[in-house]
Protein backbone atom coordinates (compact mmCIF):
# COMPACT_ATOMS: atom_id res chain seq x y z
CA UNK A 1 0.00 0.00 0.00
CA UNK A 2 1.16 3.74 -0.82
CA UNK A 3 0.57 7.03 0.51
CA UNK A 4 -1.76 7.59 -1.64
CA UNK A 5 -4.29 5.09 -0.61
CA UNK A 6 -5.23 7.35 2.55
CA UNK A 7 -7.13 9.35 -0.30
CA UNK A 8 -9.32 6.44 0.14
CA UNK A 9 -10.73 7.54 3.62
CA UNK A 10 -11.01 11.45 1.99
CA UNK A 11 -14.48 11.50 2.96
CA UNK A 12 -14.01 10.60 6.54
CA UNK A 13 -15.22 14.03 8.76
CA UNK A 14 -12.33 15.95 10.37
CA UNK A 15 -12.29 16.65 13.73
CA UNK A 16 -14.52 19.87 14.42
CA UNK A 17 -11.93 21.87 15.36
CA UNK A 18 -9.67 20.94 12.24
CA UNK A 19 -12.63 21.69 10.67
CA UNK A 20 -13.26 24.65 12.06
CA UNK A 21 -9.53 26.47 11.16
CA UNK A 22 -9.51 25.38 8.00
CA UNK A 23 -12.89 26.95 7.38
CA UNK A 24 -11.77 30.03 8.42
CA UNK A 25 -8.56 30.01 6.31
CA UNK A 26 -6.21 29.68 9.53
CA UNK A 27 -3.78 26.70 7.53
CA UNK A 28 -1.28 27.16 10.28
CA UNK A 29 -3.78 26.29 12.62
CA UNK A 30 -5.52 23.55 10.93
CA UNK A 31 -1.50 22.02 10.98
CA UNK A 32 -0.60 22.35 14.47
CA UNK A 33 -3.78 20.62 15.60
CA UNK A 34 -3.17 17.69 12.75
CA UNK A 35 0.43 17.56 13.80
CA UNK A 36 -1.03 17.50 17.36
CA UNK A 37 -3.22 15.25 17.05
CA UNK A 38 -0.92 12.77 14.95
CA UNK A 39 1.36 12.49 17.52
CA UNK A 40 -0.33 11.93 20.18
CA UNK A 41 -1.82 8.30 18.44
CA UNK A 42 -5.05 9.77 17.33
CA UNK A 43 -7.74 6.87 16.34
CA UNK A 44 -6.02 4.73 13.98
CA UNK A 45 -9.43 5.20 11.86
CA UNK A 46 -8.33 8.79 11.64
CA UNK A 47 -4.99 8.68 11.21
CA UNK A 48 -5.30 7.80 7.44
CA UNK A 49 -7.48 11.29 6.82
CA UNK A 50 -5.55 13.34 9.08
CA UNK A 51 -2.07 12.49 7.13
CA UNK A 52 -3.56 13.26 3.58
CA UNK A 53 -4.79 16.47 4.84
CA UNK A 54 -1.49 17.35 6.88
CA UNK A 55 -0.07 16.57 3.02
CA UNK A 56 -2.75 18.78 1.06
CA UNK A 57 -3.21 21.93 3.07
CA UNK A 58 0.50 23.26 2.44
CA UNK A 59 -0.89 23.34 -1.04
CA UNK A 60 -3.93 24.91 -1.27
CA UNK A 61 -2.59 28.42 -1.68
CA UNK A 62 -0.83 27.10 -5.20
CA UNK A 63 -4.26 27.39 -6.83
CA UNK A 64 -5.42 30.45 -5.13
CA UNK A 65 -3.23 33.06 -5.60
CA UNK A 66 -5.02 36.17 -6.13
CA UNK A 67 -6.32 38.37 -3.56
CA UNK A 68 -9.79 40.25 -4.25
CA UNK A 69 -7.55 43.04 -5.14
CA UNK A 70 -5.44 41.65 -7.48
CA UNK A 71 -8.10 39.74 -8.81
CA UNK A 72 -10.12 43.21 -9.48
CA UNK A 73 -7.10 44.85 -11.36
CA UNK A 74 -6.28 41.52 -13.56
CA UNK A 75 -10.18 42.03 -15.33
CA UNK A 76 -9.61 45.64 -15.36
CA UNK A 77 -6.66 44.76 -17.62
CA UNK A 78 -9.33 43.76 -20.35
CA UNK A 79 -12.24 44.89 -18.88
CA UNK A 80 -12.29 48.49 -17.19
CA UNK A 81 -15.78 48.88 -16.80
CA UNK A 82 -15.66 45.78 -14.05
CA UNK A 83 -16.02 47.21 -10.89
CA UNK A 84 -15.88 45.20 -7.53
CA UNK A 85 -19.90 45.52 -7.61
CA UNK A 86 -19.59 43.04 -10.70
CA UNK A 87 -17.09 41.06 -9.81
CA UNK A 88 -18.67 39.90 -6.14
CA UNK A 89 -21.58 39.35 -8.45
CA UNK A 90 -19.81 36.78 -10.38
CA UNK A 91 -18.20 35.44 -7.15
CA UNK A 92 -21.73 34.97 -6.10
CA UNK A 93 -22.84 33.12 -8.93
CA UNK A 94 -20.18 30.91 -8.84
CA UNK A 95 -18.54 32.10 -11.55
CA UNK A 96 -14.92 32.59 -9.90
CA UNK A 97 -13.87 30.33 -7.50
CA UNK A 98 -12.18 31.36 -4.19
CA UNK A 99 -10.89 29.64 -0.67
CA UNK A 100 -10.18 31.31 2.13
CA UNK A 101 -6.55 31.26 2.90
CA UNK A 102 -4.88 32.83 6.30
CA UNK A 103 -8.21 34.39 6.67
CA UNK A 104 -9.04 36.27 3.78
CA UNK A 105 -10.60 35.35 0.27
CA UNK A 106 -7.67 33.79 -2.13
CA UNK A 107 -8.98 33.26 -6.13
CA UNK A 108 -7.81 30.73 -8.79
CA UNK A 109 -5.17 31.74 -10.35
CA UNK A 110 -7.22 30.90 -14.14
CA UNK A 111 -10.10 32.06 -13.08
CA UNK A 112 -10.36 35.10 -16.16
CA UNK A 113 -9.74 31.79 -18.37
CA UNK A 114 -13.07 30.28 -17.27
CA UNK A 115 -14.59 33.99 -17.35
CA UNK A 116 -13.46 34.31 -21.12
CA UNK A 117 -16.26 31.11 -21.63
CA UNK A 118 -19.37 33.34 -20.74
CA UNK A 119 -19.10 36.50 -22.80
CA UNK A 120 -22.17 37.41 -22.06
CA UNK A 121 -21.54 37.59 -18.33
CA UNK A 122 -17.90 39.12 -18.76
CA UNK A 123 -18.26 41.26 -22.14
CA UNK A 124 -15.37 43.11 -21.94
CA UNK A 125 -12.83 40.06 -22.05
CA UNK A 126 -11.30 39.61 -25.31
CA UNK A 127 -12.73 36.73 -27.09
CA UNK A 128 -10.43 34.71 -29.56
CA UNK A 129 -12.40 33.77 -32.68
CA UNK A 130 -13.24 29.85 -32.75
CA UNK A 131 -12.97 27.91 -36.35
CA UNK A 132 -14.79 24.62 -35.75
CA UNK A 133 -14.90 24.02 -39.76
CA UNK A 134 -12.40 20.87 -39.21
CA UNK A 135 -14.11 19.52 -36.33
CA UNK A 136 -17.71 19.72 -38.12
CA UNK A 137 -16.15 18.30 -41.30
CA UNK A 138 -14.35 15.43 -39.23
CA UNK A 139 -17.65 14.52 -37.54
CA UNK A 140 -19.76 14.54 -40.64
CA UNK A 141 -17.52 11.85 -41.70
CA UNK A 142 -17.79 10.34 -39.12
CA UNK A 143 -21.38 9.66 -39.32
CA UNK A 144 -21.21 9.37 -43.08
CA UNK A 145 -18.34 6.22 -42.89
CA UNK A 146 -19.47 5.16 -39.26
CA UNK A 147 -15.95 5.98 -38.24
CA UNK A 148 -12.43 7.91 -38.61
CA UNK A 149 -9.34 6.40 -37.65
CA UNK A 150 -6.20 8.82 -37.23
CA UNK A 151 -3.16 8.25 -37.01
CA UNK A 152 -0.92 10.46 -34.58
CA UNK A 153 2.56 10.30 -33.46
CA UNK A 154 3.18 12.21 -30.07
CA UNK A 155 6.67 13.31 -27.95
CA UNK A 156 5.99 14.40 -24.17
CA UNK A 157 8.66 15.03 -22.06
CA UNK A 158 8.88 15.72 -17.72
CA UNK A 159 11.76 17.12 -16.08
CA UNK A 160 12.02 18.71 -12.81
CA UNK A 161 11.81 22.94 -12.75
CA UNK A 162 15.18 24.98 -12.64
CA UNK A 163 15.74 25.11 -8.63
CA UNK A 164 14.69 22.05 -7.63
CA UNK A 165 17.96 19.84 -7.04
CA UNK A 166 18.06 16.73 -6.42
CA UNK A 167 20.98 13.97 -6.98
CA UNK A 168 18.52 10.63 -8.10
CA UNK A 169 14.84 11.20 -9.74
CA UNK A 170 12.11 8.16 -10.58
CA UNK A 171 9.61 9.03 -13.28
CA UNK A 172 6.37 8.04 -14.95
CA UNK A 173 4.67 9.42 -18.05
CA UNK A 174 1.36 8.20 -19.68
CA UNK A 175 1.65 6.47 -22.86
CA UNK A 176 -1.42 5.00 -24.76
CA UNK A 177 -2.67 1.79 -23.64
CA UNK A 178 -4.83 -0.87 -25.60
CA UNK A 179 -8.77 -0.22 -25.45
CA UNK A 180 -11.44 -0.21 -27.89
CA UNK A 181 -10.49 2.99 -29.96
CA UNK A 182 -6.30 2.12 -29.91
CA UNK A 183 -3.77 -0.08 -32.09
CA UNK A 184 -0.63 -0.69 -33.64
CA UNK A 185 1.05 0.84 -30.13
CA UNK A 186 4.26 1.76 -30.68
CA UNK A 187 7.30 3.29 -28.76
CA UNK A 188 9.45 4.92 -31.05
CA UNK A 189 11.88 6.56 -28.76
CA UNK A 190 12.57 7.14 -25.10
CA UNK A 191 15.56 8.05 -22.76
CA UNK A 192 17.15 4.86 -21.80
CA UNK A 193 16.39 2.49 -19.33
CA UNK A 194 12.82 3.34 -19.70
CA UNK A 195 10.03 0.35 -18.81
CA UNK A 196 6.45 -0.31 -20.31
CA UNK A 197 3.68 -1.19 -18.20
CA UNK A 198 1.38 -4.04 -19.68
CA UNK A 199 -0.79 -2.85 -22.70
CA UNK A 200 -3.65 -3.11 -20.26
CA UNK A 201 -2.46 -1.10 -17.03
CA UNK A 202 -5.58 0.54 -16.03
CA UNK A 203 -3.14 3.47 -15.56
CA UNK A 204 -0.48 2.97 -18.54
CA UNK A 205 3.16 4.69 -18.11
CA UNK A 206 6.45 4.15 -18.90
CA UNK A 207 9.09 4.44 -15.87
CA UNK A 208 12.62 4.87 -15.23
CA UNK A 209 13.86 3.83 -12.18
CA UNK A 210 16.15 5.82 -9.99
CA UNK A 211 18.21 7.69 -12.33
CA UNK A 212 20.43 10.90 -12.24
CA UNK A 213 19.25 12.02 -15.79
CA UNK A 214 16.73 15.07 -14.73
CA UNK A 215 15.03 15.17 -18.08
CA UNK A 216 12.58 12.06 -19.40
CA UNK A 217 11.08 11.57 -22.70
CA UNK A 218 9.00 9.36 -24.93
CA UNK A 219 7.87 9.36 -28.61
CA UNK A 220 4.91 7.04 -29.87
CA UNK A 221 2.77 6.49 -32.30
CA UNK A 222 -0.58 4.82 -32.13
CA UNK A 223 -3.73 4.39 -34.39
CA UNK A 224 -6.72 5.68 -32.48
CA UNK A 225 -10.45 4.67 -34.08
CA UNK A 226 -13.45 7.16 -33.22
CA UNK A 227 -16.54 4.84 -34.56
CA UNK A 228 -19.74 6.84 -35.18
CA UNK A 229 -23.01 4.99 -33.39
CA UNK A 230 -26.74 6.76 -32.50
CA UNK A 231 -26.99 5.21 -29.05
CA UNK A 232 -30.58 5.66 -29.73
CA UNK A 233 -31.03 2.66 -32.13
CA UNK A 234 -29.79 0.31 -29.80
CA UNK A 235 -32.41 -2.17 -28.73
CA UNK A 236 -30.73 -3.59 -24.80
CA UNK A 237 -31.10 -7.00 -23.59
CA UNK A 238 -33.67 -6.99 -20.89
CA UNK A 239 -30.78 -9.29 -18.89
CA UNK A 240 -29.18 -6.22 -16.89
CA UNK A 241 -24.88 -6.78 -16.52
CA UNK A 242 -23.63 -6.16 -13.28
CA UNK A 243 -19.97 -4.66 -13.48
CA UNK A 244 -19.02 -1.31 -13.11
CA UNK A 245 -21.93 -0.33 -10.76
CA UNK A 246 -19.86 0.02 -7.61
CA UNK A 247 -18.87 2.68 -5.42
CA UNK A 248 -15.30 3.90 -5.19
CA UNK A 249 -14.35 6.01 -2.17
CA UNK A 250 -13.72 9.05 -2.46
CA UNK A 251 -15.44 10.18 -5.57
CA UNK A 252 -17.76 8.22 -6.61
CA UNK A 253 -20.05 7.72 -3.71
CA UNK A 254 -23.41 7.25 -4.03
CA UNK A 255 -24.88 9.80 -1.49
CA UNK A 256 -28.84 10.63 -0.70
CA UNK A 257 -28.61 13.65 -2.84
CA UNK A 258 -26.71 11.67 -5.97
CA UNK A 259 -29.51 9.15 -5.36
CA UNK A 260 -32.68 11.36 -5.14
CA UNK A 261 -31.17 13.76 -8.11
CA UNK A 262 -30.46 10.18 -10.77
CA UNK A 263 -33.71 9.06 -9.71
CA UNK A 264 -35.95 12.39 -10.60
CA UNK A 265 -33.34 12.89 -13.82
CA UNK A 266 -34.60 9.14 -14.77
CA UNK A 267 -37.74 8.86 -14.55
CA UNK A 268 -39.95 7.78 -16.68
CA UNK A 269 -37.11 6.34 -18.63
CA UNK A 270 -37.65 2.75 -20.74
CA UNK A 271 -34.58 1.14 -20.52
CA UNK A 272 -30.80 1.97 -19.84
CA UNK A 273 -30.50 3.95 -22.92
CA UNK A 274 -33.05 6.06 -22.20
CA UNK A 275 -31.69 6.38 -18.85
CA UNK A 276 -28.19 7.36 -20.00
CA UNK A 277 -29.11 9.72 -22.49
CA UNK A 278 -31.42 11.79 -19.59
CA UNK A 279 -28.40 11.88 -17.84
CA UNK A 280 -25.92 13.28 -20.00
CA UNK A 281 -29.10 15.99 -20.92
CA UNK A 282 -28.93 16.58 -17.50
CA UNK A 283 -24.84 16.92 -16.91
CA UNK A 284 -24.76 18.90 -20.10
CA UNK A 285 -27.68 21.36 -19.86
CA UNK A 286 -26.70 22.12 -16.28
CA UNK A 287 -23.80 21.91 -15.37
CA UNK A 288 -21.00 24.84 -16.71
CA UNK A 289 -17.28 24.66 -17.22
CA UNK A 290 -14.96 26.11 -14.90
CA UNK A 291 -10.98 25.58 -13.81
CA UNK A 292 -10.21 23.86 -10.88
CA UNK A 293 -7.64 23.28 -8.08
CA UNK A 294 -5.43 20.04 -8.30
CA UNK A 295 -7.92 17.20 -8.24
CA UNK A 296 -6.25 16.62 -4.35
CA UNK A 297 -8.15 19.66 -3.05
CA UNK A 298 -11.16 18.09 -4.42
CA UNK A 299 -13.84 16.25 -1.63
CA UNK A 300 -16.67 13.50 -2.96
CA UNK A 301 -16.25 14.86 -6.45
CA UNK A 302 -19.30 13.68 -8.40
CA UNK A 303 -21.86 14.77 -5.52
CA UNK A 304 -19.54 18.16 -5.65
CA UNK A 305 -20.28 18.65 -9.20
CA UNK A 306 -23.96 18.09 -8.66
CA UNK A 307 -24.51 20.32 -5.86
CA UNK A 308 -22.38 23.24 -7.00
CA UNK A 309 -23.08 22.50 -11.11
CA UNK A 310 -19.20 23.46 -12.09
CA UNK A 311 -16.88 21.72 -13.19
CA UNK A 312 -13.96 20.75 -15.74
CA UNK A 313 -13.40 17.99 -18.19
CA UNK A 314 -13.23 14.86 -15.24
CA UNK A 315 -15.38 16.62 -12.77
CA UNK A 316 -18.63 16.45 -15.67
CA UNK A 317 -17.23 12.72 -16.04
CA UNK A 318 -17.28 11.96 -12.43
CA UNK A 319 -20.87 12.79 -12.05
CA UNK A 320 -21.84 11.32 -14.96
CA UNK A 321 -20.44 7.96 -14.03
CA UNK A 322 -21.78 7.73 -10.24
CA UNK A 323 -25.60 8.68 -11.77
CA UNK A 324 -24.90 6.11 -14.45
CA UNK A 325 -24.01 3.65 -11.91
CA UNK A 326 -26.78 4.33 -9.49
CA UNK A 327 -29.29 4.21 -12.44
CA UNK A 328 -27.88 0.47 -12.99
CA UNK A 329 -25.67 1.04 -16.13
CA UNK A 330 -22.58 0.47 -16.23
CA UNK A 331 -19.77 3.51 -16.57
CA UNK A 332 -16.25 3.73 -16.15
CA UNK A 333 -13.54 6.38 -16.78
CA UNK A 334 -11.37 7.09 -19.72
CA UNK A 335 -8.61 9.86 -19.66
CA UNK A 336 -5.72 11.17 -21.53
CA UNK A 337 -5.10 13.88 -23.95
CA UNK A 338 -6.77 15.62 -26.51
CA UNK A 339 -4.34 15.61 -29.12
CA UNK A 340 -5.49 17.92 -31.84
CA UNK A 341 -2.47 19.38 -34.32
CA UNK A 342 -1.25 22.47 -32.59
CA UNK A 343 -3.00 22.24 -29.47
CA UNK A 344 -2.64 19.00 -26.93
CA UNK A 345 -3.87 19.04 -23.29
CA UNK A 346 -4.79 17.17 -20.88
CA UNK A 347 -8.33 15.51 -21.33
CA UNK A 348 -11.57 12.93 -19.20
CA UNK A 349 -14.30 11.83 -20.11
CA UNK A 350 -16.45 8.53 -19.55
CA UNK A 351 -17.49 5.40 -21.19
CA UNK A 352 -21.10 3.58 -20.44
CA UNK A 353 -21.76 0.39 -21.36
CA UNK A 354 -24.96 -0.88 -23.24
CA UNK A 355 -25.74 -4.62 -24.11
CA UNK A 356 -25.57 -6.10 -26.44
CA UNK A 357 -24.07 -3.36 -28.39
CA UNK A 358 -20.63 -2.76 -26.02
CA UNK A 359 -19.22 0.48 -24.80
CA UNK A 360 -19.80 3.89 -25.97
CA UNK A 361 -18.51 7.23 -25.10
CA UNK A 362 -19.89 10.09 -23.35
CA UNK A 363 -17.72 13.57 -23.21
CA UNK A 364 -19.89 15.82 -21.36
CA UNK A 365 -17.33 18.25 -21.11
CA UNK A 366 -17.65 19.02 -25.09
CA UNK A 367 -21.25 18.32 -24.64
CA UNK A 368 -21.62 21.51 -22.44
CA UNK A 369 -19.08 23.39 -24.68
CA UNK A 370 -21.67 23.06 -27.41
CA UNK A 371 -24.59 23.78 -25.20
CA UNK A 372 -22.90 26.83 -24.38
CA UNK A 373 -22.55 27.53 -27.99
CA UNK A 374 -25.76 26.52 -29.63
CA UNK A 375 -24.56 23.71 -31.12
CA UNK A 376 -27.21 21.45 -31.11
CA UNK A 377 -25.69 18.88 -33.53
CA UNK A 378 -22.09 18.49 -31.62
CA UNK A 379 -23.85 18.41 -28.19
CA UNK A 380 -25.86 15.27 -29.54
CA UNK A 381 -22.60 13.58 -31.17
CA UNK A 382 -20.54 13.57 -28.01
CA UNK A 383 -23.69 11.36 -26.22
CA UNK A 384 -22.00 7.58 -27.76
CA UNK A 385 -19.28 9.09 -29.57
CA UNK A 386 -15.83 10.62 -29.19
CA UNK A 387 -13.58 12.28 -31.89
CA UNK A 388 -10.42 11.24 -33.54
CA UNK A 389 -8.26 13.89 -31.22
CA UNK A 390 -7.79 11.25 -28.47
CA UNK A 391 -4.76 9.66 -26.51
CA UNK A 392 -6.28 7.17 -23.84
CA UNK A 393 -4.15 6.26 -21.50
CA UNK A 394 -6.34 5.67 -18.43
CA UNK A 395 -8.97 3.30 -18.36
CA UNK A 396 -9.67 3.48 -14.68
CA UNK A 397 -9.69 6.60 -12.04
CA UNK A 398 -7.49 6.08 -8.66
CA UNK A 399 -5.60 3.55 -9.97
CA UNK A 400 -1.98 2.71 -8.84
CA UNK A 401 1.16 4.18 -11.59
CA UNK A 402 3.21 0.47 -12.66
CA UNK A 403 5.30 -0.01 -10.34
CA UNK A 404 3.02 2.02 -7.63
CA UNK A 405 4.86 5.26 -6.98
CA UNK A 406 5.34 4.79 -2.96
CA UNK A 407 5.61 8.76 -2.15
CA UNK A 408 2.77 11.47 -2.28
CA UNK A 409 1.83 11.99 -6.09
CA UNK A 410 0.89 14.80 -7.83
CA UNK A 411 -2.11 13.48 -8.80
CA UNK A 412 -3.27 11.05 -6.96
CA UNK A 413 -6.60 10.27 -8.91
CA UNK A 414 -5.93 10.51 -12.84
CA UNK A 415 -2.26 10.66 -14.80
CA UNK A 416 -2.01 13.10 -17.95
CA UNK A 417 1.25 14.91 -17.03
CA UNK A 418 3.14 12.34 -15.43
CA UNK A 419 5.18 11.69 -11.77
CA UNK A 420 8.38 12.71 -10.73
CA UNK A 421 9.92 11.84 -7.61
CA UNK A 422 13.33 13.53 -6.31
CA UNK A 423 15.48 11.99 -3.68
CA UNK A 424 12.31 10.18 -2.85
CA UNK A 425 9.89 12.91 -2.13
CA UNK A 426 7.04 13.79 -4.88
CA UNK A 427 7.09 16.97 -6.72
CA UNK A 428 4.26 18.51 -6.60
CA UNK A 429 2.35 20.90 -9.25
CA UNK A 430 5.06 23.44 -10.26
CA UNK A 431 8.11 21.55 -9.01
CA UNK A 432 7.52 19.66 -12.40
CA UNK A 433 7.95 21.22 -15.71
CA UNK A 434 6.11 19.24 -18.68
CA UNK A 435 5.35 19.05 -22.17
CA UNK A 436 3.54 17.12 -24.78
CA UNK A 437 3.59 18.06 -28.77
CA UNK A 438 2.00 16.53 -31.82
CA UNK A 439 5.29 15.60 -34.16
CA UNK A 440 2.61 13.97 -36.73
CA UNK A 441 -0.96 13.33 -37.45
CA UNK A 442 -2.66 12.36 -40.17
CA UNK A 443 -6.57 11.23 -40.81
CA UNK A 444 -7.00 7.70 -42.68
Amino acid sequence: MTKNQDFRYLNDPLPCDIARRKGMGDIEGALRLIDAALSSGVQPELAARLRVERMRLPLLGADYTLTREEAIALLQKEWPACTGEVFDALVDDARIDWRCINGRAMFHERFVETLRLYPQLAPGLKQEPKDNSARDAVLSRMKAEGGVTARITLKAAIAPAPGVDARRFEAWLPIPAACPQQSEIEILDCTPGGLCAPLDAPQRTIWWEESEKREFTVTYRYLHRAACTDPLTIVPDKEQTSFCLEEQEPHLVFTPYLRRLTERVTQGCAGPVEKAKAIYDYVTGNVDYRFQPAYLQLDSIADYCAAGLRGDCGVFALLFIAMCRIAGIPAQWQSGLYAYPGDVGSHDWAMFYIAPHGWLWADCSFGSSARRNGDAGRRAHYFGNLDPWRMVANSAFFAPLTPPNPQWRNDPFDNQSGELVADGRGLMGDERVYDRQILEFELL
